[in-house]
């Protein structure tokens, strides 16, 4: 299959595992009234003209898929197995049911135990009417297809977790990280894009602090960089955003960038 020139990138959520605003918080920033700090959970939107993929199923992903308008989706690519990446994946049965096709998802064996588990019914022998129809696909560090768009895997490190980011064109997508190891950075390197998590300003076990992905960012040399995976503890978007260095900025959600493959 041709490979697109170019492919859409919509930020579906840019938020930390709570979200923002955070549930019982009154913070600045979690009753600021500027949409950029309403905050869902972490996934992005990949399309060409032919092929439209997520990544990740978050709690949001319901509403996601319907603020974003996505009637058509291909397939959902995971990133690791925790519960704010893979809890909305119940809510797949809508595109069974208007496409009559399972939903295909990509992920890596230790993801697809923990969503064998989290959803013992969409894969029991004898399924209920109206579960979840799902097709797993096994991937590892290999780089491998979902429609037209090429995919490649990148392996980033969250505490001892091994996490995957994803190379899509000249857009790299990483959350859920504190360290990146050389080979890897090779893989991220040329891209015109690279999207980073960048938790809080104070150090955390397992995600980049701001000024870690920001130096990341300058370590690899990538020209326009996104932050994600934003607590509310980072502070309010406008003026965070009116401090990084050029070429960076935090992504919010509805973002949306066109990049070339």
């Amino acid at each position: 299959m041709k490979r697109p020139s170019s492919l859409t990138i919509t930020f579906l959520g840019t938020g930390t595992s709570s979200g923002v605003p955070m549930i019982g918080c009154s913070c600045e920033v979690c009753t600021s009234t500027d949409k950029r700090d309403n905050r869902l959970r972490s996934s992005i939107l990949v399309r060409s003209a032919t092929t439209t993929l997520v990544v990740d199923s978050t709690p949001d992903f319901r509403y996601q898929m319907l603020r974003a308008q996505v009637k058509k989706l291909d397939g959902i690519v995971f990133t690791h197995p925790h519960k704010d990446h893979i809890a909305g994946l119940d809510d797949v049965r809508a595109y069974n049911f208007f496409s009559k096709q399972p939903m295909h998802i990509y992920a890596n064996e230790m993801t697809q135990m923990a969503i064998i588990r989290e959803f013992p019914y969409a894969f029991a022998e004898t399924r209920y009417p109206g579960v979840p129809d799902i097709q797993i696909n096994a991937i590892d560090m290999d780089p491998f297809t979902v429609g037209d768009i090429e995919v490649v895997p990148i392996l980033v490190w969250h505490m001892m977790m091994p996490v995957l980011g994803f190379r899509f064109g000249d857009f790299t997508y990483i959350t859920d990280a504190n360290r990146i190891d050389e080979p890897e950075i090779q893989k991220i390197r040329g891209s015109s894009h690279l999207v980073l998590n960048a938790l809080r300003h104070e150090k955390h076990i397992s995600h980049f602090t701001l000024g870690e992905a920001v130096e990341m960012v300058q370590t690899i040399g990538v020209p326009n960089a996104y932050f994600t995976h934003i607590s509310h503890q980072l502070g309010l978007h406008e003026l965070v955003n009116a401090s990084l260095p050029p070429g960076m900025q935090l992504a919010y959600d509805g973002l949306t960038v066109t990049v070339p493959c």
